[in-house]
């Protein structure tokens, strides 16, 4: 199925829009998306249709031709060569969006934060270097667009929400995370030496095991599972129903660069970031390809705690290759690591599958007690709150008590001031004044 090349970004002749059948009718020139099961049905139908036809026109005449032809308009096989740069007389990307600023730069491309002019919301657009065309970037563009539209939406998967190409230049809308990605998270981490607790760690944990299930029960893999595509979402909890700002931002992590997808029963694996690669896949041994997700899952965590870079090759490689743990700077339970340790084993079949994640004892309550912290963490911001209000009112209550005394002293000193006035202006005597002398 990937050998017969989708020829996106190749120009052809407009009178080609749509090919015409032996009895007439047209069939529309789309595009086969292989992460389907409809994609199947649809090739059998397209064959079975052709092999009905020949048969039709070897054997029979007249009613029973026309009976075939009948029968067959129903089914239209798809054809796999589109175009749709022609259809793009004026750049829809311009047209449609208004770019603000470049928050990425990869191999594959550029993405830009950019606000759509209709619904004034924010996305992120990915757009493909050139050229394309006939180039492994069209094709894992293709996987990426393909795998979007058959995942749909999940909280830990980035969201889709077009595709289209412009002048040899794929271009993707995906939702905009705020948050950036784990591996600008990490490279900050890594300035100030403050690292994700294990706390913090399971959760990332956690959230992103539960994207990989959702994947894999599409029968996908990602296989290419790194910090740099885990992106994160702000979301604010909220613990009460009145209208005070109760709640807390924390992260939400989300899959995202979709571009090495493919699928479990018929892999075409294209391998992804050597430091992260499972060694199976390496030996194109691809029996169990979920694991391989498992594997980089592992070490994405391990290079979130602190851990110094991972190597993407020489000594170190392989011994991480044969079970073996890198440093991590920080303190961590015994249990944690052993569940990092069972998530890089040698043998892909020892290694838990995403949903054994979801239920392991070490990550089982995990979301609670991130819940529990978060009311803690609120719990004391409001003691906090409470105390700085308390002296806050204290203070303009001193600030206001001095202002009035202040007031009065002034009343004091002004009718003072009046009645020496009046006594200095007496004379006593001959041509002496009395002196009045006044101390408050």
């Amino acid at each position: 199925m990937w050998n017969r090349r989708v020829a996106l970004f190749k120009s052809a002749p407009s009178t080609r829009r749509s090919t015409t059948s032996c009895s007439g009718s047209q069939t529309p020139l789309i595009n086969i998306n292989p992460f389907t099961p409809d994609s199947l049905l649809v090739q059998s139908a397209a064959l079975q249709r052709s092999n009905r036809k020949r048969s039709h026109w070897n054997d029979s005449y007249g009613d029973d031709l026309e009976a075939s032809d009948g029968e067959l308009e129903e089914i239209h096989p798809p054809s796999k060569r589109i175009t749709v740069v022609e259809s793009n007389m004026m750049s829809r990307y311009a047209a449609e969006f208004h770019e603000l600023e470049k928050i990425g730069c990869g191999e594959f491309g550029s993405v830009f934060k950019c606000v759509k002019r209709l619904d004034g919301c924010i996305y992120a657009i990915k757009r493909s270097k050139k050229p394309l065309a006939g180039s492994v970037d069209e094709q894992n563009a293709l996987r990426e667009v393909y795998a979007h539209a058959v995942l749909g939406q999940h909280p830990h998967v980035v969201r889709y929400y077009s595709a289209w190409a412009e002048d040899d230049h794929m271009l993707i809308q995906n939702e905009f995370c705020s948050g950036g990605t784990l591996s600008d998270v990490i490279k900050e981490n890594f300035k100030t030496m403050c690292f994700l607790s294990e706390l913090e760690l399971k959760d990332l944990l956690l959230q992103v095991a539960h994207g990989l299930k959702y994947i894999h029960s599409m029968s996908l893999v990602h296989m290419d599972i790194k910090p740099s595509n885990i992106f994160i979402s702000q979301k604010t909890i909220a613990f009460t129903d009145d209208d005070d700002n109760d709640g807390m931002t924390t992260n939400v992590y989300k899959i995202g660069d979709l571009g090495h997808v493919t699928t479990v029963n018929n892999p075409k694996v294209e391998e992804g970031d050597s430091r992260f690669l499972a060694n199976e896949i390496l030996q194109e041994d691809y029996r169990n390809l979920t694991k391989a997700d498992i594997f980089a899952l592992a070490l994405t965590v391990i290079s979130a705690s602190g851990s110094e870079p991972l190597p993407p090759n020489g000594e170190k490689w392989h011994e991480i290759r044969h079970g073996m743990l890198p440093h991590i700077p920080q303190e961590l339970s015994q249990e944690f690591l052993s569940l990092l340790k069972l998530m890089i084993d040698p043998d892909p079949e020892c290694r838990p599958s995403a949903s054994a994640l979801i239920k392991h004892s070490v990550l089982l309550t995990t979301s609670k007690m991130n819940t529990d912290q978060l009311r803690m963490e609120l719990s004391a911001e409001k003691f906090k709150n409470a105390l700085l209000q308390k002296e806050l009112k204290k203070a303009q209550m001193a600030k206001a008590a001095a202002e009035e005394k202040v007031l009065q002293t002034v009343k004091v000193l002004t009718g003072s001031t009046v009645q020496s006035c009046n006594r200095a202006s007496r004379i006593v005597g001959k041509r002496m004044n009395r002196c009045v002398s006044l101390t408050i």
